[in-house]
């Protein structure tokens, strides 16, 4: 008996643990545009949702960088066909957009476009991601290219409930998942040291 008490006091300790740092982290999540006048040698823009697209050909068109990198492209998929999603994308953009199709998580964002900046010799970028999705994917970049200027720049999918998340079941979700995913992401960094910027640098 003494065994399952003490058992009882863990886990509902870890789930108070838990619950606690699943509101700490989503009060963590951006409000709004990092330096929204800031140009940036890359746009780079994470697969997810068409409103990451249309952001990051919309920065583009508005001269915010040179290049605009979108990683995590299913392979077969051609420029014009993501120009396609974006109705304010202007033809002549084409020529400055480069697909990865190496990723399929979020690590290998970071991966993948590393390569491909260090490679091109760029020395800043301005990431585009889901607000919700913005801390995991800092912290992987971060990580992975530490020497480049990162400006955070949050889309604000309009499915996602964000006053009082916690009333509805799908913004939940949601946020809980992805509150995993950053703390799984965290462990795994401290069993990976410095191997993502060297892979990178590969």
């Amino acid at each position: 008996m003494a065994r399952l008490t003490w058992l009882l006091a863990v886990l509902v300790g870890l789930a108070a643990a838990w619950t606690g740092g699943l509101a700490g982290f989503t009060s963590g999540f951006p409000r709004a545009i990092a330096e929204p006048g800031a140009t940036t040698d890359v746009i780079v823009v994470l697969t997810g949702g068409s409103e990451r697209l249309k952001e990051g050909f919309r920065l583009l068109a508005e001269q915010k960088a040179k290049k605009l990198f979108i990683s995590g492209v299913y392979r077969g998929v051609e420029v014009e066909q993501l120009l396609g999603l974006s109705r304010a994308a202007p033809d002549n953009i084409s020529c400055c957009v480069v697909l990865g199709h190496a990723a399929s998580d979020t690590r290998g964002n970071a991966t993948e476009t590393a390569r491909w900046v260090l490679d091109q010799g760029h020395a800043s970028i301005r990431l585009v991601t889901a607000d919700y999705h913005m801390p995991r994917s800092l912290f992987e970049f971060r990580r992975t290219m530490p020497q480049i200027r990162i400006i955070p720049h949050p889309v604000f999918p309009k499915s996602v409930r964000r006053e009082n998340w916690w009333r509805y079941l799908g913004t939940s979700q949601l946020y809980a998942e992805e509150f995993n995913k950053y703390l799984i992401a965290r462990l795994w960094a401290l069993f990976d040291g410095n191997s993502a910027a060297k892979s990178a640098a590969d």
